[in-house]
């Protein structure tokens, strides 16, 4: 007969989900996973197959975790005023902790680059791809604006974001606020 877990899948992946957040995926061992996560390596990889997938269900978590202001900014009818304040939320996200972590996927995707895993990947891809369409919609608010001007200014937007998520890891909460204020000031 099989053993009952003895502990919620949800729960541990979220602790797994902050010490890759903090350390990144290669510098987190299997035994740091272990102390974490309240488990055993068996009782992690009879669950999550390996740390690859434990780090696939942690990016999960985290997409869901970020998704409150996505949804926010998805609600607000300000056009690109929502999407300023999407950037300062996103600021308040990342340093929700006291250990400034920034952001886990723009922290994978430097890790990695493009030897980054292929479901992970898709996985970012994905987010990332609906984030953009967000900010295109509170763009076109703007009816002075073409298609092409929209879609310049959402990639310029999301570069942006991740420059700020790098940034929010050793930058000052003033000097965060200066960024998102000069990079709204030029749309």
């Amino acid at each position: 007969m099989a053993r009952k877990k003895q502990y919620i899948e949800s729960e541990v992946i979220e602790k797994a989900m902050h010490l890759f957040w903090q350390k990144g995926y290669e510098s987190t061992s299997v035994r740091m996973l272990e102390k974490e996560m309240g488990i055993n390596q068996f009782s992690m990889y009879s669950s999550f197959g390996s740390k690859q997938g434990v780090f696939l269900e942690s990016v999960k978590c985290y997409k869901s975790k970020l998704q409150c202001i996505v949804d926010k900014l998805k609600a607000d009818p300000n056009g690109i005023e929502g999407v300023k304040e999407y950037f300062y939320d996103f600021i308040r996200f990342s340093k929700e902790k006291e250990d400034a972590k920034g952001c886990l996927i723009v922290s994978t995707i430097s890790e990695f680059g493009k030897d980054l895993d292929p479901i992970v990947m898709s996985e970012i891809v994905i987010f990332t791809d609906k984030l953009k369409e967000i900010f295109k919609e509170k763009l076109a608010f703007d009816k002075q604006k073409d298609a092409r001007k929209i879609a310049k200014q959402a990639n310029y937007l999301m570069i942006s974001l991740k420059g700020l998520a790098v940034a929010s890891k050793v930058s000052s909460q003033s000097d965060m606020e200066d960024f998102i204020e000069v990079t709204f000031e030029k749309l």
